[in-house]
């Protein structure tokens, strides 16, 4: 997995990775529900993970986060 995350995928995980519900990092980053779940599954399916919990992991473990 040798994938590339941007910067806005990293804000998103980072969100994520504090707990917070989907709705509250739509929120924050002013995106609908729907769109934050779409770059969700667009970002497991770069890494090639099966679930978002996954992608915090594989964004930890390299210092992204």
């Amino acid at each position: 997995m040798t994938a590339a995350l941007e910067q806005e995928d990293i804000a998103l995980l980072e969100l994520l990775a504090e707990g917070l519900p989907l709705d509250a990092i739509a929120r924050r980053l002013a995106l609908s529900d729907r769109t934050v779940r779409r770059r969700l599954r667009a970002i497991c399916d770069r890494l090639g993970l099966g679930a978002p919990i996954q992608a915090v992991v594989w964004a930890a473990r390299r210092g992204l986060l």
